[in-house]
């Protein structure tokens, strides 16, 4: 691609200040839209572009917006900046080098959902992003971009950043909830979902930071002009978020359906001489563990081809390893993290992480017996679908993959 569409401060640096984002057109969209007053129409506008969730689900943001019951008053929008998925760093890179896009977006979705009240929920360690961010929502309250009355309309919008303690389970969307409302950070039972009963018990659309940078563009220039990136079922472009064994590391922004073999051998430069692809987690920690084979290496990075190969895009926090690493020492971090971030709700989550860290942490010669073997793939069972948020399910996933998939790396 020649021009970013995402990452735009990589070719206008003075994007990341107000009167920078507002010579390249900044806000006008917004102040169309609001001049407009069609809410309807920029949701239909964002469905018909196909835009999907890029927080890990990939559901299909504009059908999101249209679930909000219009007779249950307020509305909220909350903007996940949690982001704390192993290998996900490109929310990060948005908020801080162009983050009036960001709130742009996040604005359009307050407006075509009749929210007059957004939030951006940051993780503990991002105080640093969320005070830059409370300096550029000052300045939109300066400039008259935030209030009462926006341009001369009855529409009223402001905006306001929380943080997190910095727990991974606040990325789910029940548990982000109840971490601003000041409770613990634990998922809720649902249905209800938060459409219906999200924020203060009333409907909430909450979208990942990616997605929402890129409904300014999509409400400018057109559902039809995002289509022509992207596939017919995954549209658009994507971060994707390249670390592991290559030799360069780093966001890179491609449309979807860009192949693993693009991504590794041309954007992040191959691996060291010698080496050779081995595994590929595709949405990081939280991956089925892809082989690095032939085949697997040409699939186009796009929700349904990945599904194909029985992983998940996810947030697209591609990790690569390369044959100089054990899987059994990358399960072992993996799963240490999980059990740290367990919020300890559910018991099969709770205890099955740490028996399952347990065992791997006392491996004989860095192998596992039979036995061993046996009993991880128990306790996983009695994990799956035995959780009401999905860490627990997101626990095993490399785990058991990587066993099927790379015995000897964990067989005595």
């Amino acid at each position: 691609m020649s021009d970013y569409l995402l990452l735009r401060h990589r070719q206008h640096p003075e994007i990341d200040t107000l009167e920078g984002y507002l010579k390249l057109g900044g806000f006008k969209t917004f102040k169309k839209i609001v001049d407009g007053k069609d809410p309807a129409g920029v949701i239909e506008e964002v469905k018909k572009s196909g835009l999907r969730g890029r927080g890990g689900a990939g559901f299909p943001t504009g059908v999101k917006w249209s679930f909000l019951p219009n007779d249950i008053t307020p509305h909220y929008v909350v903007a996940n900046a949690d982001e704390s998925e192993p290998g996900t760093f490109k929310d990060r890179e948005i908020m801080e080098k162009n983050p009036f896009q960001f709130l742009e977006g996040l604005m359009i979705a307050c407006f075509a959902v009749k929210a007059s009240l957004g939030y951006v929920y940051l993780r503990g360690e991002f105080w640093q992003v969320a005070g830059n961010l409370e300096e550029c929502i000052n300045k939109l309250r300066k400039q008259g971009i935030l209030g009462k009355d926006l341009f001369g309309s009855s529409f009223a919008l402001d905006l306001h950043t929380h943080l997190g303690a910095g727990a991974y389970i606040c990325g789910e969307e029940s548990a982000l909830l109840e971490s601003m409302e000041g409770r613990l950070g634990q998922p809720r039972l649902r249905p209800p979902y938060p459409a219906v009963f999200g924020l203060f018990g009333k409907p909430t659309v909450i979208n990942n930071v990616e997605t929402l940078t890129n409904v300014p563009l999509i409400v400018e220039k057109g559902a039809e002009w995002y289509r022509k990136y992207g596939t017919e079922k995954s549209p658009g472009i994507k971060i994707f978020s390249l670390s592991g064994n290559v030799n360069k590391p780093g966001n890179y922004e491609l449309p979807l359906g860009t192949t693993f073999q693009e991504l590794i051998f041309t954007h992040g430069g191959g691996l060291k001489p010698g080496r050779k692809a081995k595994a590929i987690l595709p949405g990081g920690a939280s991956s089925i563990v892809i082989k690095a084979t032939p085949k697997a290496l040409d699939t186009p990075m796009d929700y349904e081809s990945v599904a194909g190969l029985g992983s998940a895009l996810g947030s697209a926090s591609v990790i690569v390893v390369d044959d100089s690493v054990s899987m059994l020492w990358v399960t072992k971090k993996i799963i240490h993290f999980f059990q740290h971030e367990s919020c300890g709700k559910c018991t099969p989550c709770r205890e099955g992480t740490y028996w399952m860290d347990q065992i791997l942490h006392h491996t004989k010669n860095n192998k596992l017996s039979i036995q061993d073997l046996e009993l991880i793939r128990s306790v996983a069972e009695q994990i799956r679908n035995k959780c009401l948020c999905p860490l627990g399910e997101f626990s095993i996933m490399a785990l058991v993959s990587s066993m099927e998939q790379f015995p000897e790396d964990f067989r005595s």
